[in-house]
């Protein structure tokens, strides 16, 4: 379990630093980090709970629709 939260909290930090250097690239973009913002409160929501599974899960969640986002051209870094 200890390994569990290590890696939670790694993944949100590093999220956090990415969003900071994100913009929408149109609406749709402004939808992706909406997105991203709700699961990675989830996120933080379940690790206060200690639930460190779904934590960890909705951090690898909210990775992904920043990914998506970047890939399909909805954001950009800045």
């Amino acid at each position: 379990m200890d390994e569990l939260k290590e890696e939670t909290v790694k993944w949100q930090e590093k999220l956090e630093k990415e969003v900071e250097d994100i913009e929408p690239e149109s609406e749709d973009g402004e939808e992706f980090i909406k997105n991203i913002n709700s699961y990675l409160s989830d996120s933080y929501y379940f690790k206060e709970e200690g639930d460190y599974v779904r934590s960890f899960e909705c951090v690898i969640w909210s990775w992904a629709w920043l990914e998506i986002g970047e890939r399909y051209n909805f954001l950009r870094k800045r």
